[in-house]
């Protein structure tokens, strides 16, 4: 495999180049400060982490008037020289790439903020869930957002829209949602959620369809998946043509839908379950062996693809039935209490 698993919608070289320029950011609002005071007021004193962190200003917020003791981290290095001017000693102030290594300490927080930063992390779904994991008991992580019905078509990529915004929530088990200043503000408390096995809205035009769902694993063992149009996750995958293997089915719609290339393949299993009045065979292929950096090549079809740890493939909510069937068959116990159809697995 030739890339990285993770990588951020814009390097960290491009930001730092921004805060050396002395550029910023909208400041913070007095809707935004007001919301603060009242989640720190809920969930008391103690510690706090101001992930993606800028020049600091939240951060000195937080320590300053709320009067947490404070850390802040952003992956450009211009960003935390410019918090480190601004906050001095008074905020530990450090260089931390979130989508590729942990940004604090396990349960060891009471409020972690996420301001204007959620929509440039490629593997979205995956580091809100791991921020999560950082709050204390009580704790809560709070997420600001442009949305796009508030900002202009050309800055829409730095937005979050309805369904981008429920996959972050889908991963706690409570989510309280606030407009502040214009933005989409998600007060998450709970880290847990849960999954379900959905269905596409679309009818089935034949009786019988057979087709393949691709399993493919980056380095450190997360999974990819494509957020459909229709608001769930989904392997990579598709129908097999005519005269093709299922193997080279599911060679070619990984080209198609994410452009990673597939040097080798493996058939696990053949599934087969009913859709309606619709007979559905699904073949479980494993990529072996790959190469290429996930995009969307299909915008009618996906938003993005992720790499999903397999431990938290239990709280990302709705899976395409098939796509769920084929998980749990490569990996078995990953979906607790799935009902699997009948699986013919390959020797």
């Amino acid at each position: 495999m030739t890339t990285s698993s993770s990588a951020s919608l814009i390097p960290p070289a491009r930001w730092t180049a921004h805060y050396e320029a002395g550029k910023d950011f909208r400041p913070l609002g007095d809707e935004e400060r007001a919301l603060l005071r009242r989640v720190a007021g809920a969930v008391g004193a103690g510690r706090a982490l101001d992930v993606c962190c800028g020049t600091g200003e939240l951060a000195a917020f937080l320590h300053g008037e709320l009067g947490y003791e404070t850390e802040a981290v952003d992956f450009a290095e211009g960003a935390v020289a410019r918090a480190r001017q601004r906050c001095g000693d008074a905020v530990a102030v450090r260089v931390c790439d979130v989508e590729r290594e942990r940004a604090g300490e396990s349960g060891g927080y009471a409020l972690v903020t996420v301001r204007r930063a959620a929509a440039f992390w490629a593997d979205r779904a995956r580091v809100v869930r791991e921020l999560g994991a950082l709050l204390r008991e009580g704790g809560a992580l709070v997420v600001l957002s442009p949305v796009p019905g508030r900002i202009s078509e050309p800055m829409r990529h730095i937005a979050l829209d309805e369904d981008e915004l429920r996959v972050l929530a889908d991963g706690f088990e409570e989510c309280e949602r606030y407009d502040v200043d214009g933005l989409a503000a998600l007060v998450l408390r709970r880290p847990g959620g849960s999954y379900s096995a959905a269905e596409m809205a679309r009818e089935p035009v034949a009786q019988a369809m057979l087709g393949a769902g691709v399993v493919v694993t980056d380095p450190n063992g997360r999974l990819l998946l494509g957020r459909s149009v229709q608001g769930m996750w989904s392997l990579p995958g598709g129908k097999v043509d005519a005269g093709e293997s299922v193997t080279e089915a599911a060679g070619r719609e990984l080209a198609e839908e994410t452009g990673l290339t597939a040097t080798a393949t493996r058939l696990l299993a053949l599934l087969h379950d009913d859709s309606r009045d619709l007979r559905r065979v699904t073949a479980a292929v494993r990529a072996t062996a790959w190469h290429g950096t996930p995009r969307v090549t299909e915008p009618h079809l996906f938003t993005r693809w992720e790499w999903h740890e397999r431990a938290q493939l239990a709280t990302v909510g709705a899976i395409f039935t098939p796509s769920a069937h084929v998980i749990e068959v490569a990996f078995p116990g990953t979906l607790p209490g799935l009902a699997l159809p009948h699986v013919y697995p390959v020797a």
